[in-house]
């Protein structure tokens, strides 16, 4: 039986925290407990499921405010990439940046590496690295259903303006790992509705790739925005990308 996921939209940056269960062992993982803890265990109660982990998909503190409250509660261990732990451990700076009283959180418990597993009942997920929002954002994949964290929303992208943040390096993440998962994917972003991958292949104004413009004309993988020249061949299939004067 695939996963059930219920959407707990909180706190001051209305933060979508995941709760995904397995009814048949009553088993569940909170995905980036935000600021309302109260609410995200009172609907594990209501489930009948038994908060079982804690999966970050980053570590700015609308995905972490939480945290402590939660582990408090059920004694579940914190996931997280490494990359972000420094992130994770400036959590009562950042609330502070933001009026929000936010104690010092709990260690991690393990990584989120690319490569591994997670599970919870009998559902398991797969961890990509999908880095450019934050050093170590991650993704958790499974079960025709991905959550993205901030990396990718219906219709835009995360913002790479704080510190730790690239956005070519966040346009890789979405292109080769994200856009790698079948169409029909249902993403779950750490803020909005809920999309698809074809959905934000085909609509997406910040990642949609367009023959010519910035992919190749031939084979259509991702190419340099700007003109190549006719000496410079798609990396791909090598095929010579057609713009520029050839003054190269």
């Amino acid at each position: 039986m695939p996963p059930r996921v219920i959407t707990l939209t909180n706190g001051a940056f209305a933060e979508n925290c995941y709760l995904v269960g397995d009814p048949e062992r009553g088993d569940a993982a909170l995905v980036d407990p935000g600021e309302e803890a109260d609410l995200f265990l009172a609907r594990a109660r209501h489930e009948g499921w038994t908060v079982r982990a804690i999966w970050l998909t980053h570590a700015h503190i609308d995905h972490v405010a939480g945290v402590g409250r939660v582990v408090a509660a059920t004694g579940a261990p914190v996931l997280l990439h490494p990359s972000d732990r420094p992130l994770y451990d400036r959590a009562a700076a950042q609330g502070a940046m933001f009026g929000m009283a936010v104690p010092a959180l709990p260690a991690p418990s393990g990584a989120l590496e690319p490569g591994r597993q997670v599970a919870v009942g009998g559902c398991t997920f797969d961890v990509l690295h999908t880095p450019g929002h934050t050093p170590g954002g991650v993704t958790l994949a499974g079960h025709g259903m991905a959550f993205v964290g901030d990396a990718l929303f219906a219709g835009s992208i995360g913002r790479t303006d704080l510190p730790g943040g690239d956005q070519e390096t966040l346009l890789d993440s979405i292109r080769d790992r994200l856009f790698a998962l079948p169409d029909a994917t249902i993403v779950y972003a750490g803020h909005g509705e809920p999309t698809t991958i074809g959905r934000e292949k085909r609509d997406n104004p910040f990642v949609r790739l367009v023959p010519g413009v910035n992919a190749c004309l031939k084979c259509g993988a991702p190419v340099r925005g700007k003109p190549w020249g006719c000496k410079n061949p798609c990396p791909t299939c090598g095929h010579v990308y057609p713009l520029g004067d050839c003054s190269d």
